[in-house]
C-alpha cells in the first residue's frame, strides 16, 4: 500500500451482525468481519516480532468489537470480545485489509486447515490417517 490510502470518512460498528463498515471519500464502502479484523490485528501478539513469528488465531467466530477509539490522525484502537486491544490499526493498514479481503480471508481459511483447526472454540478438530 503506499502512503496516499485513503483516510475512511465514516466506521459503523454493527454488533448484531459483528461488522465494522467503512466508508471513503472516493465512494469506496467495504464491510468487514470483526472475526476477520481480530485475526488480522497488527499486534506483535498475532503478526509477532519478524517473518515466521506469526500465531495463527483460532475461534474467533464469535469475536466482536466492544470499543473503537480513535488514535490520533493515523489509526484507530479495536477492543475485542476476547480482551485483545493492542492493535493499532492504521489507516494505510484498515484500507490494505479492505482491498485484500478476499485474498486474505481465503489465506487464513487455507492455514487453518493445514493447522487442524477451527474458527469456532467450541469445536476441536481430529484428524485421522494421511
Amino acid at each position: 500500500m503506499s502512503e496516499k490510502s485513503p483516510i475512511p470518512i465514516g466506521i459503523e460498528l454493527h454488533r448484531q451482525s459483528k461488522t465494522l463498515d467503512l466508508k471513503y471519500p472516493n465512494n469506496e464502502q467495504y464491510t468487514l468481519s470483526c472475526e476477520y479484523l481480530r485475526v488480522y490485528s497488527p499486534s506483535a501478539e498475532v503478526r509477532g516480532h519478524g517473518e515466521g513469528q506469526e500465531k495463527l488465531q483460532v475461534g474467533k467466530i464469535n469475536v466482536t468489537i466492544t470499543a473503537i477509539q480513535p488514535v490520533g490522525n493515523y489509526a484507530v484502537q479495536l477492543t475485542f470480545s476476547d480482551g485483545h486491544d493492542t492493535g493499532l490499526y492504521s489507516w494505510e493498514y484498515l484500507y490494505e485489509l479492505c482491498t485484500y479481503r478476499q485474498q486474505y480471508w481465503d489465506d487464513y481459511l487455507k492455514r487453518l486447515h493445514d493447522a487442524g483447526a477451527s474458527r469456532d472454540p467450541e469445536v476441536q478438530v481430529v484428524r485421522l490417517g494421511n
